[in-house]
């Protein structure tokens, strides 16, 4: 089937924001879910960059880490760490539950909002007409370069290898 598609990176910002903007949260009786709404306007508004810094708060503790509740089990319990994590955890606790929340909506409604937002890549092109082509190309592009126009800074230290040349 002949088609035009892209490839796009989107986040779960963006899942949330196409699935307010077209009143996906829905319960079973049709209307539209406010608590999930509420839950996915206010991970739109988390604070991440607050949460980053209080994450090392802890000197030489990462609560992120890899298998931390094998290696130190007893981690939350400890007036130390949590002390200094207070923040932290809160932010952690109220996230969680706020992706708990948008997520729990009936008949898999966040899985199927994801799908959705993949086909928006995807424009099909059987019996489609020039002005149907033309707007999905324009609509494709406007989508690219919202989230693929990225150019990566690579630090100093990392440099381009070009194999067969010796040195540039």
């Amino acid at each position: 089937m002949p088609a035009i598609t892209t490839e796009l990176n989107f986040t779960t910002e963006h899942v949330l924001k196409f699935m307010i903007q077209t009143g996906r949260f829905r319960d079973t009786n049709g209307t539209i879910s406010e608590a999930r709404v509420e839950a996915a306007k206010a991970y739109l508004k988390t604070d991440w960059e607050t949460m980053r810094y209080e994450r090392w708060a802890c000197p030489g503790f990462d609560p992120e880490r890899p298998f931390l509740e094998e290696s130190n089990p007893g981690w939350k319990t400890d007036p130390n760490i949590t002390s200094k994590l207070g923040k932290y955890l809160e932010l952690r606790n109220a996230m969680e539950e706020q992706v708990a929340t948008f997520k729990s909506g009936p008949n898999d409604e966040y899985p199927h909002g994801e799908n959705a937002l993949l086909m928006c890549q995807r424009v099909d092109l059987w019996c489609a007409g020039p002005k149907e082509v033309e707007a999905a190309v324009r609509h494709l592009g406007n989508l690219g370069k919202l989230l693929n126009d990225y150019e990566p800074d690579y630090p100093d230290f990392i440099q381009e290898f070009y194999p067969g040349v010796v040195d540039l």
